[in-house]
């Protein structure tokens, strides 16, 4: 019982910061271009800093390993279901769908949770699960809205290469698990700056997802935007029962791959549409009300299996 007290306030605690976040937009003290300007600082500096401090003792385990390769593999899944579901629309609007299937939000949203809810132990099991969503999310996300963008682009492995290595987040992931592989730890002063910072990560990005909710949906896009959101989370939904309730693996694990299974979509999607002309009105929206139904979701979800 105390487990599900301290995990509704967790999640009560979050709520009233986006919210707080929502408000504060609304007031016009912050606006997008400041709230960019917060979730630039929160991928390059503060989610580096706690992606040290919470790996910095790992240890390698094959949980580990596979939570990587079910990043990637929950990619093509949600790439599969988008053909089937949205395989015979028209042209960019085949494109925008398609390429907002695949990827998931961990590092502004999943983080922030998963951090109050279970702790450093919970941002190691994510962070795997983020290292094969980013391959994801900037390589085949990209590539998908590139292909039926209509600017005849063709597939450009260099620029997927860059854009993976200018991922801060995910070259620190990298960085820090070779270091662990070869036994080497870093600085105590380096693991103290990093936990200092790292305390900053969850408020930001909650105030920052709040900032980004945005409704804005013409009368004529709302029977698609339904059908998306229906056919992404519901598949989300089923495949991460599947996986809590018949994998032979650790309830952390399980955890893991049932609330990743139903995150919201990664805010690459949005200029993504930008640079490939998509409506960006429709990914914006999209993207805003994903993170309202994946936190119902994920609250529903948890309150039943914790």
């Amino acid at each position: 019982m105390d487990e599900v007290s301290g995990f509704n306030q967790q999640f009560l605690l979050s709520v009233m910061i986006i919210v707080l976040g929502f408000i504060i937009k609304r007031l016009g003290w912050l606006g997008e271009e400041e709230g960019d300007s917060i979730s630039r600082l929160i991928f390059n500096v503060t989610l580096p800093c706690l992606i040290i401090y919470s790996f910095h003792d790992l240890t390698i385990d094959a949980s580990l390993f596979l939570l990587v390769l079910s990043g990637m593999l929950y990619g093509f899944i949600l790439m599969g279901f988008g053909y089937l579901f949205f395989g015979r629309k028209k042209g960019k609007t085949k494109g925008m769908l398609l390429m907002m299937m695949p990827g998931l939000n961990i590092g502004l949203f999943a983080y922030p949770l998963v951090e109050g809810l279970f702790g450093s132990e919970g941002i190691r099991y994510f962070g795997m699960l983020d290292v094969g969503n980013a391959l994801i999310t900037f390589g085949m996300c990209y590539i998908i809205g590139s292909f039926y963008s209509g600017k005849n682009q063709l597939f450009d492995a260099r620029s997927i290469f860059k854009k993976l290595t200018r991922s801060v987040p995910l070259m620190t992931y990298m960085i820090v698990f070779l270091l662990a592989v070869m036994k080497i730890n870093f600085p105590s002063v380096v693991i103290d700056a990093a936990e200092v910072i790292s305390r900053a990560n969850m408020p930001l990005s909650l105030l920052v997802l709040g900032m980004f909710i945005h409704i804005q949906m013409a009368h004529s896009e709302r029977r698609e935007l339904s059908q998306f959101l229906m056919a992404r989370f519901g598949v989300g939904l089923v495949v991460g029962l599947l996986c809590y309730f018949l994998l032979p693996v650790s309830q952390m694990v399980k955890l893991t791959l049932l609330i990743g299974s139903i995150l919201p979509l990664p805010l690459s999607h949005l200029p993504y549409a930008v640079e490939f002309d998509y409506s960006r009105r429709f990914v914006g929206t999209t993207s805003s009300l994903s993170l309202v139904t994946s936190f119902v979701l994920i609250w529903l979800v948890a309150t039943l299996v914790m």
